[in-house]
């Protein structure tokens, strides 16, 4: 069974940093492709980035050079690391797998709040 735990949110001003952790369990996850998403209320879940098995990345243009993700395969785990930040950023964010260019609806875990004020 999959796990995703996601951790690291809070409350940051604007311009500030966090970093996202996301530790993965129940998947092979060296061969795992991982995208972050992010949710406001009333709104579908946005993706964020996209690291592949092989470390590519691909960003949302509103996050582009100011968001990175990586991946720690020693320690199933995914990043997102956040700079900059703006209060358009305020969101729950989400990690998960991703197959066929699509995340796993069975998947989501709770997810984490980011917060930015302004």
């Amino acid at each position: 069974q999959v796990q995703l735990v996601e951790s690291g949110g809070g409350l940051v001003q604007a311009g500030g940093s966090l970093r996202l952790s996301c530790a993965v369990s129940g998947t092979i996850f060296t061969i795992t492709d991982m995208g972050w998403y992010r949710q406001t209320p009333g709104n579908k879940r946005e993706l964020v980035a996209i690291i592949t098995k092989l470390g590519s990345t691909n960003y949302a243009d509103s996050v582009k050079g100011r968001f990175t993700i990586a991946r720690n395969n020693a320690k199933d785990t995914v990043y997102l690391q956040m700079n900059s930040l703006k209060p358009d950023d305020t969101a729950v964010y989400y990690c998960n797998v991703i197959r066929s260019g699509n995340p796993i609806d069975g998947f989501w875990g709770q997810g984490t709040q980011v917060i930015v004020s302004s």
